[in-house]
């Protein structure tokens, strides 16, 4: 059973932020949900009830996308959630959203930072969509979350940035690797924008606000639903035939 409809993205850190707007977003174009998320089920439950709201099926599952020793688990759970929600056995779209981001210099960035942000950002995303390629439908999609802060050179984010610097290279082999299965896979590369992330410096520092909204020539911060909507655009038809490509959503920042 791998035509059906309508279709189903998976959403890595959906209870929150850019992921949960994404999801939401994607409800309203009439796509499922499978929602995931780190440690708040709370949250993840509102996002579950508010696309349902939208007319839109969804199920939360939980995720450390960090620790690639529960993915085997992770995926089981994704087959036994497709069987029972929709009665099939394959999803549509895999959006790799889930992320942390640290704020240090080289000359203070400790090993242990390091690794944390490595594997959440680079090797959980490698594996976690490897572990999920049997279960993507061919002609299928992949949204890869990168940064701004891979083109716009911010000091304290070398660690971060080097992470998305490589999914954005991760995200040309898997294009040309899946290509043979339909499979597009872009990334989309947001500039600063007003979340909960690291601490809502952006959204909650009005100093931070004003100097980024200056930098940007829209003339404003971003706000989650500018992301939410690209990559729900990037994944309706009408963009099927883009494909390893870097998408900055950055209202023009630091042109």
């Amino acid at each position: 059973m791998t035509n059906h409809s309508p279709k189903i993205a998976l959403i890595t850190g959906s209870s929150r932020g850019l992921g949960k707007s994404t999801a939401l977003n994607l409800a309203k174009k009439g796509v499922d949900v499978i929602v995931t998320y780190h440690s708040n089920a709370e949250e993840a439950t509102k996002v579950v009830v508010q696309i349902e709201s939208i007319g839109a099926k969804a199920v939360a599952l939980q995720l450390d996308t960090g620790n690639t020793k529960t993915f085997d688990s992770f995926v089981e759970q994704v087959k036994q959630s497709l069987q029972d929600k929709w009665h099939t056995d394959r999803f549509d779209f895999l959006v790799n959203n889930a992320g942390t981001g640290i704020n240090a210099s080289i000359a203070e960035t400790t090993e242990e930072e390091f690794d944390h942000l490595m594997n959440i950002h680079l090797k959980g995303v490698f594996f976690l969509t490897q572990k999920l390629l049997l279960l993507i439908n061919d002609g299928g999609r992949i949204v890869n979350v990168s940064t701004g802060l891979t083109r716009i050179i911010f000091p304290g984010y070398a660690a971060y940035a080097s992470m998305k610097g490589a999914i954005e290279t991760l995200t040309l082999y898997m294009a040309k690797e899946l290509g043979s299965r339909r499979i597009a896979v872009n990334v989309v590369a947001p500039g600063a924008i007003e979340t909960d992330f690291r601490g809502g410096a952006v959204r909650d520092n009005p100093e931070m606000n004003k100097y980024v909204a200056s930098q940007t020539a829209l003339g404003r911060v971003g706000l989650p639903d500018d992301i939410g909507g690209a990559i729900a655009s990037l994944l309706s038809k009408d963009n099927q035939w883009v494909n390893a490509q870097r998408i900055e959503v950055s209202g023009g920042q630091s042109l």
